[in-house]
């Protein structure tokens, strides 16, 4: 007769330890148990151009390398290895992920594997999803489990996702907006479209260039975005100014923008986010859209920021809106807690 596998609490807690991983558009987070979110960069590298050699170092990561985009010299090349909350560029995700997560690792004297429970978005394809598993196995993880987005970030707002009642979440990252109906630990409704706060910057940049002739950067229209972006027209004024390369002769110049310009600019990917919340509704069981009427909806995310963005879809859908505390980090951390709860494979997995 065989003898039983003996289990060692002990010795996984030692030798392996769990994380959550976001592995977003615009930033990457890890988060652990013992330590909550112990990495929040964005998701850039950097590499030294080596055409000589078939693997290119890597020069910088995370912040560094960000702030790299648009001012690279020849000799290096930022890089975002993921576009609507899926990778697109396998092996500098790969290389990516083993980074952030030695930069996250506890130091230890113990050498420890991580399991990791990736976040991924509703629309991701079954070949996207086996992209994330095999970048996280190349980059190390022992075991690798994935959760829906909306999930995640439902459970990391606080939601009863577990409850009969009805949550409505709608979370916008760098990408993607996914819009997430749960009741009773499962999605009812999941769906999202490729639009996030990459779409609202590039809208800024063609909004200057067009009633301006100023060509602006995309750091530059983030800056612009995160200072005085608003979701509504009717606001009182704010303005700044932002310096771009002139579409007529190519020399520095400056515009004055204002509040109101950037709502006009980021109306198009907008509407799109607002056509999302409502296809969700239409979707959803009746009785759960009850629940949502009397419980309203919780955005989160990190577009979740943009100004007055919980007024504008409050007005156009009639239901109460209000961000999540921490909404940047609530996909990360609701991951996190479906982890260590031991149901990420029962509700989340693919």
């Amino acid at each position: 007769m065989a003898t039983p596998t003996p289990h060692y609490p002990l010795f996984e807690r030692l030798f392996r330890h769990a994380v959550a991983v976001d592995l977003g558009t615009a930033n990457t987070l890890i988060y652990t148990d013992d330590g909550g979110i112990v990495l929040n960069q964005p998701s850039v590298v950097c590499f030294e151009k080596q055409p000589t050699s078939g693997s290119k170092r890597i020069a910088a990561i995370g912040v560094e390398a960000h702030q790299l985009l648009g001012r690279a010299p020849r000799n290096l090349e930022a890089v975002r290895p993921m576009r609507h909350g899926v990778i697109a560029n396998f092996s500098a995700a790969e290389r990516m992920i083993k980074q952030f997560v030695d930069m996250a690792r506890p130091r230890s004297l113990f050498s420890r594997r991580a399991a990791f429970t990736l976040c991924v978005p509703a629309a991701a394809t079954h070949v996207e999803r086996r992209a994330i598993r095999e970048a996280a196995e190349a980059a190390g993880a022992w075991k690798v489990s994935l959760i829906g987005e909306s999930l995640a970030s439902a459970l990391g707002a606080g939601l009863p996702v577990r409850d009969a009642t009805g949550s409505m979440v709608v979370d916008i990252g760098g990408g993607t907006t996914e819009v997430g109906v749960l009741a009773l630990g499962g999605t009812a409704y999941s769906g999202s479209v490729r639009v996030g706060g990459d779409n609202f910057d590039a809208a800024i940049i063609s909004y200057v260039r067009n009633l301006y002739g100023v060509l602006l950067g995309e750091q530059t229209a983030e800056h612009v975005k995160r200072n005085i972006g608003s979701a509504v027209h009717d606001v009182p004024l704010e303005q700044m100014n932002a310096t771009g390369r002139s579409v007529d002769d190519g020399l520095p110049r400056t515009v004055q923008l204002s509040n109101r310009d950037i709502a006009e600019a980021i109306e198009g990917p907008l509407r799109q986010v607002i056509g999302a919340v409502k296809r969700g509704l239409e979707m959803a069981p009746a009785e759960l859209v009850t629940d949502i009427a009397h419980n309203g909806i919780v955005l989160t995310g990190g577009g979740a920021l943009l100004s007055h963005l919980g007024r504008r879809l409050s007005e156009e859908i009639g239901l109460d809106v209000r961000v999540a505390d921490e909404p940047l980090t609530c996909a990360v951390r609701g991951a996190g807690a479906a982890a260590a709860a031991g149901w990420v494979d029962e509700v989340g997995g693919a």
